[in-house]
């Protein structure tokens, strides 16, 4: 399919003669045919009143449709084959089997989100019947389920083209929760962005949703994406970021007449705690997971784990030689694009600056810049420095990991109590060791959203138990996840319907449950009708 550049608005393909942009292969430095219309105010005007206009239709829209554009978007994206694997690639420089698989888990959760949708639990049903009787005062019916917030507006991620971006998880528990969606693009993924777009246009028709319920314009982040943000018809914003994005995008939306909420998942270091039975037992089977973990995409994960702390003794000793040594053994890799390279490079540069952090080992083979590559780099410091030190706490985006050394375990936990906000921590310990250091996963449990016992952070399940959030500034929002079957509740918001006639009341909460839902009826969790 030839890529034609235009804003994906509604059902139409509009690109007025306005300014165009293209896409850089990071491998290369090349551009990429063909070159992108960013969009006008007249153009992003009628994406906004289309989906406006979609969602006061949403009452023509039944569950079953929304399951089945889903499901359609997942077979339209499949349907793409090989050519959006490689488009895809010359755009990120990710390998194919990186791709393939990411492609399978967004269509894989775009199905699950069909399923959720289709059983219809997830509008967490509440009926309290009346008792007109009751002293002092008789007690009305009421009923209360979640409804769909509104328009959204979703940012796509840098580092997952596809199951973080334009039919990635925000945009599919948008849909799910009933919400027309407009994407405003990633400038870098600009082809790939189009072809999935189409792929969900084509959706949209085929499965007869209202005119509007999605679009994809292009166009600057600080001008056309803040535009939007600021815009009355948007009621909820999805990013995935930096922390400065995130917060720019937040900051707007605050300062709206109506301010609206933004879901935002933005910087976490990810730390990983090692105890000292741990490493007695395993040191070098450690440094080895830790090291996959670290440079694993080039470290371009948001659950990369960029900090480690464990006591000084032998253990840690064995630990860091085994993982310098596969540092010094890791070949430079092209990252996502230069902006990010340049980024890790200053965040590199600003650790070897700092008094009291020492380099352990980097890549023995030097980046090329031409590449966009990026090496990876081991460093160390000791609990003092990193206390005293705002800048050891920040995030490094990319495949480097501090390791503090602590002289004392109560060292280790004030290490612990200085951490902002993470969307995870990870524990190694040996049998019965954690039982000892109860405080130190309470304190865990008040910074990250996702506590792990062994294992390694990246990698991230997309199923109903997922918690992929955190404190801030790990996302904008601890109460929600932006991946599993929950990210849906970001979406949607609480409506009681009080002494209501059952004719207009949302078929969910009707006496008779026709839907088979499970509800909450007088404080019993039940599928039956209502006597």
């Amino acid at each position: 399919m030839a890529l034609h550049g235009k804003n994906i608005v509604g059902s139409s393909l509009l690109g007025a003669d306005t300014e165009t942009f293209q896409a850089i292969n990071p491998a290369t430095s090349r551009k990429l045919e063909p070159g992108f219309h960013n969009a006008t105010q007249a153009e992003l005007d009628q994406a906004l009143e289309l989906a406006d206009r979609a969602f006061g239709s949403r009452g023509s829209v039944e569950p079953a449709q929304t399951a089945a554009l889903l499901e359609r978007i997942a077979d339209e994206i499949e349907a793409l084959g090989d050519e959006l694997i490689e488009r895809c690639g010359q755009e990120t420089a990710l390998p194919p089997g990186r791709l393939t698989g990411e492609r399978a888990r967004t269509t894989g959760q775009l199905c699950l989100f069909a399923r959720v949708v289709a059983e219809g639990s997830w509008v967490d049903a509440r009926i309290d019947t009346a008792l007109p009787a009751r002293k002092p005062v008789p007690k009305p019916d009421l009923r209360r389920m979640l409804v769909p917030i509104g328009p959204v507006l979703v940012f796509p991620a840098s580092n997952f083209p596809l199951a973080f971006s334009v039919a990635g998880g925000d945009t599919a528990s948008a849909f799910a929760a009933g919400c027309p969606v407009i994407v405003k693009a990633r400038p870098q993924h600009a082809g790939t962005s189009e072809l999935v777009g189409m792929a969900i246009q084509k959706a949209v028709a085929a499965t007869d949703m209202p005119e509007g319920w999605f679009s994809m314009v292009h166009g600057p982040g600080r001008t056309t994406g803040l535009d939007l943000v600021r815009h009355p018809v948007i009621q909820a914003v999805g990013f995935t970021g930096s922390v400065a994005g995130g917060r720019a995008l937040f900051d707007a939306a605050a300062s709206r007449p109506r301010p609206i909420p933004v879901y935002a998942e933005m910087g976490s270091i990810n730390p990983v705690f090692l105890l000292p039975g741990a490493l007695a037992e395993q040191a070098e089977g450690i440094a080895a997971g830790l090291h996959q973990s670290m440079t694993l995409g080039v470290g371009q994960f948001c659950t990369q784990p960029g900090l480690v702390i464990a006591l000084e003794d032998e253990g840690l000793d064995g630990l860091l030689a085994a993982l310098g040594r596969l540092v010094r053994e890791t070949a430079p890799a092209t990252m996502l694009m230069g902006s990010i390279a340049q980024g890790y490079r200053e965040g590199t540069d600003e650790l070897e600056a700092c008094t009291g952090v020492e380099l352990l080992a980097r890549s023995s083979q030097a980046p090329d810049p031409a590449k966009t590559q990026a090496g990876a780099a081991l460093y160390a410091t000791d609990a003092a420095t990193f206390l005293a030190s705002e800048a050891l706490r920040r995030e490094v985006f990319g495949p480097a990991t501090l390791v503090v050394r602590c002289r004392t375990q109560e060292e280790v936990l004030d290490v612990a109590r200085k951490l902002e906000g993470q969307l995870t921590a990870t524990i190694h310990a040996a049998e019965g060791e954690l039982d000892q250091h109860g405080q130190l996963v309470s304190i865990l449990q008040t910074k990250a959203g996702r506590l792990l016992f062994g294992g390694f952070p990246t990698g991230v399940e997309v199923c109903p138990s997922m918690n992929h959030g955190g404190p801030y500034p790990a996302t904008s929002d601890v109460h929600f996840t932006s991946v599993g079957t929950a990210a849906i509740l970001r979406f949607a918001r609480p409506v009681c319907y009080q002494n209501f006639p059952e004719s207009q009341l949302p078929p969910e909460l009707r006496n008779e449950n026709v839907r088979d839902i499970w509800r909450l009826v007088d404080g019993m969790l039940t599928k039956e009708h209502v006597a």
